[in-house]
Formats: structure tokens, sequence, C-alpha cells
């Protein structure tokens, strides 16, 4: 557990904290449009929604981070925190969710948010097993596809896509202002993507996420990452065409026959750099490998869209 909250805290950029010490962890806060702002600290990037409605967040991090992310909230709405929206179920976005549910926050996620966190899970990406969640923590108001919540003068639309970084990941999407939350489904310059397969993940699910940011932005949308700072519709598309890139040449290795191990050593993700990410460059390759190979339909990718036959 450890390791891999530290490993969390890295990549959020907190590398002051010692292991699983959220004592010293500070709240950034940065405006991205009028009533849109990012809170950054430890764990997943927290989108704020504020106004005359009152406040909505997008993921929560810790637990022991609540105080401080309502403080940091405080300083531009002092208004309680009335939704939490839950981009996927990892406790490094949820794990605020049973304090704030306690305050009376109505917590809204994905269906399989609430599936996974009501059941204990087990990551194989970390080999770290994860007890079930307890009543307050879970979302209360589910979705297949997705919702839409109409306040602080915007609509704010959540949309599923499938199989990407876990199988409950949603966009949202801020309609007037023009900002869309990717969640753990983009990684900006932080690290090669998180891909946890033993939640339903997989790369073309990824890509395909990625595809959908791109077509619900334009030119001036403001993209928050899950880990990293906030991007361009520019800096998304190249995240995706490196995702279609390394998956293709993973694809046809594999077509070729070639063991992983000499997929490995023809080194696809070279030339990315990122050697000092979480996912490392081989790690990042044999996830993509396996991915492919658990898949029932090899799908082949061209021009950024994914195929399946």
């Amino acid at each position: 557990m450890r390791i891999f909250v530290a490993a969390l805290v890295a990549l959020a950029g907190t590398s002051a904290v010692a292991q699983d010490d959220m004592s010293r962890v500070e709240i950034r806060v940065e405006r991205i449009a009028p009533g849109v702002a990012v809170l950054f600290g430890a764990g997943g990037n927290i989108g704020l929604s504020y106004g005359e409605d009152g406040n909505v967040i997008i993921d929560d991090q810790f637990a022991p981070l609540t105080d401080k992310i309502i403080a940091a909230v405080g300083t531009l709405d002092p208004d309680p925190v009335r939704f939490v929206i839950n981009t996927h179920w990892h406790f490094d976005h949820t794990g605020g969710n049973e304090n704030l549910g306690k305050r009376g926050a109505v917590i809204v996620a994905h269906h399989n948010v609430r599936q996974r966190m009501s059941t204990d899970q087990f990551i194989s990406l970390m080999n770290q097993a994860f007890p079930a969640s307890p009543k307050d923590a879970l979302p209360v108001v589910t979705f297949d596809e997705g919702l839409a919540l109409h306040l602080n003068g915007d609509t704010l639309h959540a949309v599923h896509v499938r199989n990407a970084h876990t199988d409950g990941d949603s966009l949202v999407h801020w309609q007037k202002a023009n900002v869309l939350h990717m969640g753990d489904t983009f990684f900006h310059k932080v690290t090669f993507p998180v891909i946890d397969i033993s939640s339903g993940g997989s790369i073309d699910g990824m890509i395909a996420a990625a595809n959908k940011g791109l077509e619900m932005a334009n030119d001036a949308t403001r993209i928050i990452p899950g880990h990293g700072p906030v991007a361009s519709k520019r800096e998304l598309a190249a995240y995706r065409d490196m995702m279609v890139d390394i998956r293709g040449k993973v694809a046809a290795g594999i077509a070729a026959g070639r063991t992983l191990d000499q997929i490995k050593a023809s080194k696809p993700v070279a030339v990315y750099g990122m050697l000092d990410g979480f996912i490392k460059p081989d790690q990042f390759v044999e996830v993509v490998y396996n991915s492919l190979r658990s898949s029932p339909k090899q799908a082949h990718v061209h021009g950024g869209e994914t195929h399946s036959h």
C-alpha cells in the first residue's frame, strides 16, 4: 500500500511527501475558466465547479486531505460541496468520498464504480488488494451512459467511456466554460498511461476515450488530465497518437510471432522518453501486450480510430 501511495503522490508532483504521510501535502488552486478551477494535491486532479448553486467537485483524492480540500474550495466559494462526481473507482480519486458523504455531499459515478467500491478489489498492476468501501463512500446516484448536472450557470455532462483506464471511467465536460476533465484516461507529461486491466481497462478503450475527448473538445478547451498539468486539445491529440503508435508496434510484433521480450527489445516506446515516470517504458509495453493478448477481438488502429473485426 505504501509503495502504491508513494507512486500516486509522485504522479501528483508532491515528491516531498514521505510515503503515505499526507500532513505535508498542500492543495494548490488554479482557476482555468469562470466558475471552474483545478485543485492539485496528492492523487488525481480535482475539478471544481463553483458559483451560486454551490460546489461540485470531480474526484476527491485521499481521506486525510478532505479538510484541506474543503479549505481550498472555500477560497473560491465558502458553500459546502453539494456533489462529488467520481471519474472511476481508484482510491486516489475516491479516498475522500466517505468524509464528504458524511457531510451531505451526493456522490455520483458510473454504476461500475459503485459495484467495484462495494466489493473487495485487487489491482494486478500494483499487486495490491483493496477492501470494500464503507457505505458512506459509495456513489448514491449511478448512471450507465451518462448524465447532466445543471448548476452554476453551466451544464456538466458526465459521459461514460468503456473499458479504458478501468470499466467505470467517465469524462466530465463543462458545456459553457469549455472545460473537459478526462480522469485517468489521460496522464499528461508525468508517465506512460496506467491501464488497470484487472479492473476492465484496455489499450483500445484508452485510445477510444482519447478520441471521445477530442470529439468533445475544440481548440479553446482546457483539458484536465487525471494526473499532470492542464492541457490543450493539441496535447491530448499527441497523447492519443502516442498510444496508437505504441499499440500498433506491439500488435505488429504479436502478429509476427515475437515474444514479449523480443518486442520489448525493439524499444517501441523509446522515442517518448518518460524514463522516470511511474509506469516505466517496458512496463507499458507489457501492459499493452497483455491487453491485446487478452482481448477477444484483435483490433486494428488506423489514423487514431479503433476498428474491430
